[in-house]
Order: structure tokens, then sequence, then C-alpha cells
């Protein structure tokens, strides 16, 4: 894995530099603000940037929402001191592939870069929990408009779009924490064919995510727990 260091801190850029290089990694370039990274990323093209969110000119958050909107293959991951929900949530809003405290363990570092490259969400079980209750809230939500606008809808009004059996069987799976990469092997697809199925059912259900839609399904009856 080539790896960018984003962070405004020279000490600890340092340190994880050497710490990374110890375990194995390829640290390609280290930036100090947004700004920087941005102009790194694109000269670099890294697998994976490590990225702190509070920095000067041009904070994290809004560096991932650009590098991810310009270069989407390369998966962004928040390494912050931050344990707020508001970043949190504007992180993965942003396109960030998983968020980090500093206060981890060099070893839970590794396990999650490897965790990373299986195609995993590099979070720990307390964010995890924080993400789902927010998805959980925002699917909530949605049913409740749903139902009040098929309440206050004519008759005749058409109904929401169904999913055919192929694309309820992806979203089962999803919904029980499989990778598109692990569903494409089990039914024999191959991982850009499950991510096709995953954007119509994220079309028909009118939701942004696979963590709204597996949300979404699970409150709503849409799959049986």
């Amino acid at each position: 894995m080539r790896i960018l260091l984003v962070d405004d801190h020279g000490l600890f850029l340092e340190g994880l530099d050497n710490l990374l290089r110890a375990g194995g990694y390829e640290v390609v370039g280290a930036a100090h603000d947004g700004l920087e990274a941005m102009r790194l990323a694109h000269e670099l093209r890294p697998d994976i940037i490590l990225m702190d969110i509070r920095m000067p000119r041009c904070d994290g958050l809004c560096a991932t929402r650009a590098i991810h909107a310009e270069l989407p293959e390369i998966k962004i991951v928040m390494l912050t001191t931050s344990a707020d929900d508001a970043d949190l949530f504007e992180a993965i809003k942003c396109g960030a592939s998983g968020y980090l405290l500093k206060n981890l363990e060099a070893a839970q570092l590794f396990d999650y870069l490897a965790g990373l490259g299986r195609g995993e969400a590099p979070l720990s079980r307390e964010l995890s929990a924080r993400l789902l209750a927010e998805y959980a809230h925002q699917a909530a939500a949605l049913d409740a408009r749903v139902t009040a606008a098929r309440t206050d809808a004519p008759k005749d009004a058409p109904s929401v779009p169904e999913l055919t059996p192929r694309q309820r069987e992806i979203l089962e799976m999803v919904a029980g924490g499989l990778s598109y990469k692990e569903v494409g092997a089990a039914l024999n697809l191959s991982e850009n064919t499950i991510k096709y199925h995953m954007g119509e059912i994220l079309q028909r259900l009118h939701l942004k995510n696979r963590g709204q839609a597996a949300a979404y399904a699970l409150r709503s009856g849409l799959l049986t727990q």
C-alpha cells in the first residue's frame, strides 16, 4: 500500500512515517494542510491517505471532499483527535473510507489498514455504533416521510418501486455486513456488478449510501433481521 500522510504537526508526521515504514508500508509523501494534500494526491496517486481534520488554510474535511470527487479510487481515512459526532458524520459524507482516533495502538492501526485492503471500513466499535445509530435515525425519518407521503397521496398515485429478487438478496447481504467483494463472491458476480445493483437500490429507495440502505431495510421491515 502506498500511503500519503496529511497532518500539520511535524513531530506526529515524522513518528507516523517511521511507524508505517517499520510496519512494511510505503509512505510516498507528507502534506501539512489540505491544499498540499490535494496537490500531492494528484501528483503521487497514493492508495491511501491518512488525513487529519484540524489544519490551517484548508481542513481535512474540505480536502477529503475535493479529493474524493476527483480521485474516488483513493481511500481516505481520517486520523484525528476529534471524537465529535459532527466531524465523524461529515467525514463519511465527504467520502472518507474510515475514521480513526490518534489514541489507538500501533497494532490496531496496522489491523485497520489491513482490513481496508480487504474492503473493510476502518472504524472503532464505538464509532461504528454511532454511525449506525445515525443511519437508523435517518432511515426512521425517511420512513416517516414516505409513510406520510403515502397517506396524503391520491389513491391512484404510483407506489414506491419494488426491488427485484436479486436486489433484495444483495441488500440483505450488504445489511448483514458483507463487503461488495464478498457479496459478489457469494453470488458468483463481479464486484462491479454488485456496485451497479446497489446503485439501482439506492436510487429506488431514494437513499445516498449503503449504510442508509442497510439501516432503512432493517428498520422498515423490508428485510427480515
